[in-house]
């Protein structure tokens, strides 16, 4: 029976830590570090020792700003059904616990970068941490602006990724970087959509608009999604990816802009589910077909 307990403790623990971490969100962020690394022209064979680095530093880092997130908005997320059962805002973790991991898995992700890849990755990772778990955090509460401040960090992986493999700033990474960042902007108000009363009863500030999921909400999705069209066309011609990974990444394009639209036609949650669904098919789909299609 006590071994028992203790494995259903072990097993409580791990539950918790994966929630801390926001294992499917960190996952996605480390995927396109990955990614990144693997279209840098300079990683021409697929090192698996790296590859399994590289993502341990992505989770480790991205693990960390999610604990701060998660520690410093305790008392709001105790206030939502889709985060009220998250281990700090149920009292099932402490906040010192908390910090403590956060301290120490963003340190050994830093480093891990810093040693085995390059210091320049390390100081782009280390920004990214800063600005998601102190600016753009505490700016939820402020002004939607928050979601603009987010989507550089949200996008920063695909730089991290880029310069541990290519060993420098260069337009490739920049590239990914605006693929990235531009299409966070109707993936989260997708979600800000859907979860719009949570977030107004915690007191978040994330739409467009102040009313909420208005048609002037529903337009700026639009718009992003287009910006990202012309974007999206910038691998191609700057000789990352051929032609293929160019139609695959249009019809996606499409896709994208399409589902923008209904949402704007029809006015719902379930439009909005869709944008959001679509959304991690489309980053998925891009990424790949470009990984795929390396030049």
């Amino acid at each position: 029976m006590a071994e028992s307990n203790s494995s259903f403790t072990i097993a409580s623990k791990l539950r918790d830590y994966m929630m801390l971490i926001k294992v499917s969100l960190s996952f996605l962020v480390v995927f396109s570090a990955v990614v990144s690394y693997l279209l840098a022209p300079k990683v021409v064979e697929y090192h698996w020792g790296m590859i399994v680095l590289l993502f341990l530093a992505g989770l480790m880092i991205t693990g960390s700003a999610n604990a701060v997130n998660q520690v410093t908005e305790k008392d709001t997320d105790a206030l939502m059904k889709r985060t009220a059962k998250r281990p700090v805002a149920e009292g099932r973790m402490s906040v010192t616990e908390g910090w403590a991991f956060a301290a120490i898995s963003g340190i050994l992700g830093v480093l891990i970068l810093a040693v085995f890849f390059n210091l320049l990755s390390a100081v782009i990772a280390a920004i990214s941490w800063f600005v998601y778990a102190f600016m753009y955090t505490p700016l939820k509460k402020v002004n939607s602006v928050a979601v603009l401040v987010g989507a550089i960090p949200g996008a920063l992986p695909c730089l991290i990724g880029w310069t541990a493999g290519q060993d420098e700033l260069s337009a490739g990474g920049w590239i990914l970087f605006a693929i990235q960042f531009f299409w966070q902007f109707p993936h989260f108000w997708a979600i800000a959509w859907i979860a719009h009363k949570d977030y107004t009863n915690a007191g978040f500030k994330l739409m467009p608009s102040v009313e909420g999921p208005t048609k002037y909400s529903a337009i700026q999705t639009i718009i992003y999604s287009l910006a990202l069209a012309p974007i999206g066309v910038l691998p191609y011609l700057e000789g990352m990816s051929g032609i293929t990974s160019f139609w695959i990444v249009l019809a996606a394009n499409g896709f994208m802009i399409w589902q923008c639209i209904r949402l704007y036609r029809e006015m719902n949650v379930q439009a909005a589910r869709r944008v959001m669904f679509g959304s991690y098919f489309y980053l998925a789909v891009v990424l790949l077909a470009l990984l795929a299609d390396k030049s």
